[in-house]
């Protein structure tokens, strides 16, 4: 009877130990003074509805979901959830991601970020990319606490999401804010679905570009924030998935991207489906979109990520 309640007490404690591994806490992105910031008592307190929406963001966070043990490859990846820059789908784009990147030993961490508001930013719209560039160099400076390689540090979005995720990889060395020391805000690669990418009336998701911009920017904020023009040869490398029958965000979004990309001589693959439409996620059919993971996996694997 002792042998057997110690067989029960010791696989629950392993499994209590690496239920803690995989989400291990929640970081506040800017424990200080947060850039940009217009202190607003009347501004509403963030929410949560129901499938992880989230709304009213005005403290940035990272959920950490470290890899553990000697299935860790010392990649990371930061998740920026889609959601229009009107919220932030956590529950849809965020944590099942973070638990599937364990499953590969990928450390993930879900950005929670700010989402455009002139009643809280001075400048809208830099808000959400603040944010991402210190989420690439939180992690990047304390790479060794998860056992990651500073030099494996990539970011992931969904739609809006996407769209800061592309933004995080065309302008890291844009001075948004003071960064508090010169880590490096470059993601090292970056995985993009069903992205919002470009600003051009054409292509674009009008209320992603409403919300970070307005509905009058500019010639040259359109431009700045049309990241299929500001693409350089130091760009880094990109995944790209997007369905064809996509009517919210079209797939020339990351057709373009992915032509930009490759006149750089920039290593790029671009996943177009037939069929899935758009806010997937992981995949919710059996149809070929529910699939991209799978080559997602394998892109890692060739780009010695796992």
């Amino acid at each position: 009877m002792i042998k057997i309640k110690s067989v029960f007490t010791a696989a629950f404690l392993a499994i209590l130990c690496c239920s803690l591994t995989a989400q291990e806490n929640i970081v506040k992105l800017w424990p200080g003074n947060i850039p940009g910031t217009i202190e607003n008592s009347s501004y509403p307190s963030e929410n949560v509805a129901s499938r992880g929406w989230v709304v009213n963001i005005s403290n940035p966070t990272l959920l950490v979901y470290a890899a553990s043990g000697e299935n860790n490859k010392g990649t990371a990846v930061v998740i920026c959830p889609g959601g229009g820059y009107a919220g932030v789908a956590t529950g849809i784009e965020g944590v099942p991601l973070a638990e599937w990147f364990n499953s590969l030993g990928i450390s993930a961490f879900v950005l929670k970020y700010r989402l455009p508001s002139d009643a809280i930013m001075k400048d809208k719209s830099v808000g959400p990319l603040q944010d991402a560039q210190e989420a690439i160099r939180y992690v990047r400076r304390n790479a060794s606490r998860w056992e990651i390689n500073p030099s494996k540090i990539g970011i992931m979005g969904f739609s809006a999401g996407g769209h800061l995720a592309s933004t995080a990889s065309t302008h890291y060395d844009e001075l948004v804010y003071q960064p508090s020391d010169n880590t490096s805000a470059r993601p090292d690669f970056s995985i993009l679905i069903y992205p919002v990418i470009s600003f051009d009336a054409a292509i674009t998701h009008q209320g992603s570009k409403d919300a970070l911009i307005g509905k009058n920017p500019s010639d040259e904020q359109v431009k700045r924030f049309s990241n299929e023009l500001q693409v350089t040869k130091d760009t880094p490398p990109a995944f790209l998935v997007h369905s064809a029958d996509d009517t919210t965000v079209p797939v020339q979004n990351s057709i373009s991207y992915f032509s930009s990309l490759k006149k750089f001589n920039i290593p790029a693959e671009l996943h177009i489906y037939e069929s899935g439409g758009h806010g997937y996620g992981m995949g919710k059919t059996k149809n070929s979109e529910s699939a991209w993971s799978v080559a997602c996996k394998k892109w890692l694997q060739t780009r010695g990520l796992l």
